[in-house]
């Protein structure tokens, strides 16, 4: 025989013999719950001044009997079996209301997390028999967004509606409404972040950069959330109760994958994939996917599979269901994405093979740098945060066709094309990679060959996006990795593209307060004044610095 489950303690023998009778009960499967199963409810109730329940199957039989406290009950672990977005549990929970209070917010939050069939509770009446009937049921998408429905009888006496058919129309709508959504084939994403520093404005304006990560990445972005702490929750990062609230939103929106804006432990991530059945992924393998879908070349293709695998080595762990879910999509794309599974040892031997493969061709790169440093043909980077314009500007200064897309990092290899001063000089213009705030460790160590050909530059064109609010930030960390790269010491010219979005007067205090030149590399405007500017640094200021980069280059 079944037994019950839940807060038993201090229960007398009758009481607990009351409840193993309760598996003998059966309900009609197109009734909600029947009187006599309300009634045995209810006295058990009344007797000891706690709330009872059953899960009820779809045939009408209980299949668990669980006891809580005056105030709510907690059910077990009913499993995963039919839950999905377009399915329901096939289980229905009866429980008692000792006040013949309405539904709770802890009884809907059951319905959505667990998709049951139906809640429902009986009040205990003031005669000591049941009494009114509050139940509920989930919803398909709506425009108004309602995620369930709720409904009251007077008395458990009166008509009930057809509790088969209810659901199995639902079961349908739910179908019909998930189909719907899934066209585009898009995976559809809940973002999230957390501010633990009390800059709220700078974790605003990161969450909506992660957005726009999301979009590069092709994710549908259908809800965003933000959480103010003191410290971070050492399991979900968040707070518990916000954590459900995102779940209800994510079941409500029919996402797929939850991605954090801060880098998660390997521990935080498989709580938070067991609390919520859905994918976690955060900022760093958001990015790792972006440059897993950008890379075209032998290079960058092994670069980003080193990262990832690096990424991820502290992650293989058995039984992480945050990873399970990572076989496609977002967060699992990339030549590494079949080496998830793999055991510690292979996946360390294919770091050690990756490694030497990329050194090797460091050294061939170094040799082709050699060699171009030869003809003394000086080199500028363009260099600055992603999405800044970089490649817009290579193409219009050069006439050529590299890909400029209005995405984060459209660039990923690195593009060289020659280009000629208007005093008949010429140099060498390289586009490189776009850099971004807390840029993987990983990404930055795999992507250090490409980034070599930054230590040729005689003169680095640093790009900033003059109409994003937040480009102070933006400098600082292009700053930043310019700095571990040791290249703080060479020369570089600010660069304000797009300023055909700003009025002239906030262009001219741009300039007042950080120097530079401002331009439109969409119209062409401030080209004279940067060529002007680049080719008297280069020729006139800038020869020492490119006898130290030719010397760099030729040195063994």
């Amino acid at each position: 025989m079944n037994e019950p489950t839940g807060n038993l303690f201090g229960l007398k023998p009758s009481e607990l013999k009351h409840l193993k009778h309760t598996f003998r009960r059966r309900v009609s499967p197109h009734e909600i719950v029947s009187v006599e199963l309300a009634r045995h409810l209810v006295d058990f109730s009344r007797e000891t001044n706690r709330q009872v329940g059953v899960l009820l199957t779809r045939k009408g039989d209980v299949s668990d009997v669980v006891v809580g406290n005056a105030h709510k009950l907690e059910l077990p672990d009913v499993g995963r079996a039919r839950a999905g977005q377009a399915r329901l549990r096939g289980l229905r929970l009866v429980h008692t209301h000792l006040k013949s209070e309405p539904l709770t917010r802890d009884d809907l939050t059951d319905l959505a997390l667990l998709r049951l069939d139906l809640v429902a509770a009986v009040g205990v009446g003031s005669d000591g028999q049941p009494g009114v009937l509050h139940y509920a049921h989930l919803l398909p998408t709506n425009a108004d967004g309602a995620l369930w429905r709720q409904e009251t009888l007077e008395s458990v006496h009166d008509e009930q509606p057809d509790f088969i058919a209810t659901v199995q129309a639902l079961e349908d709508e739910l179908a019909q409404s998930h189909d719907a959504r899934r066209v585009g084939d898009k995976e559809r994403a809940v973002l999230v972040a957390v501010c633990l520093d009390g800059q709220r404005r700078l974790t605003e304006a990161s969450l909506l950069e992660l957005s726009e990560l999301a979009r590069t990445a092709g994710v549908e972005v259908v809800a965003t959330h933000l959480q103010v702490r003191r410290q971070a929750d050492p399991k979900y990062l968040l707070g518990k109760g916000k954590l459900e609230e995102i779940n209800l939103s994510a079941m409500q929106q029919l996402a797929d994958v939850l991605v954090f804006d801060t880098e998660l432990a390997p521990s935080q991530a498989r709580h938070i994939g067991e609390a919520t059945n859905l994918k976690v992924i955060d900022r760093t393998q958001l990015i790792l996917d972006i440059f897993a879908q950008r890379a075209q070349s032998a290079d960058g293709k092994l670069q980003v599979e080193l990262a990832q695998l690096k990424y991820l080595l502290p992650r293989l762990v058995q039984a992480d269901p945050s990873l399970s879910r990572l076989g496609s999509g977002v967060g699992g794309r990339g030549p590494g994405e079949t080496k998830l599974e793999i055991d510690r040892r292979r996946v360390r031997e294919r770091i050690t093979a990756l490694e030497r493969r990329l050194e090797q061709l460091s050294v061939d790169r170094q040799t082709r740098r050699a060699r171009r440093a030869r003809r003394e043909l000086p080199v500028i980077s363009i260099v600055g945060y992603t999405n800044a314009g970089k490649s817009t500007l290579l193409n219009a200064l050069t006439q050529s066709d590299v890909l400029a897309e209005d995405k984060l990092f459209a660039t990923l290899d690195p593009t060289s094309r020659r280009l000629r001063f208007p005093k008949e000089h010429e140099v060498i213009i390289t586009d490189t990679v776009g850099f971004i705030r807390d840029l993987p460790k990983d990404l930055i160590a795999a992507f250090m060959a490409t980034l070599e050909e930054l230590t040729q530059a005689a003169l680095l064109l640093h790009v900033i996006d003059a109409a994003d609010p937040a480009f102070e930030q933006q400098i600082e960390a292009v700053d930043r990795i310019l700095g571990k790269l040791d290249l703080a010491r060479t020369p570089r010219l600010l660069v304000w593209n797009k300023v055909d979005r700003l009025a002239p007067d906030a262009v001219r205090a741009l300039l007042d307060r950080h120097g530079g030149v401002a331009i439109s590399a969409k119209d062409r405007r401030g080209f004279p004044e940067l060529l002007a500017k680049a080719e008297s640094t280069l020729f006139a200021e800038g020869q020492h610095a490119h006898a130290k980069a030719l010397e760099a280059v030729t040195t063994p």
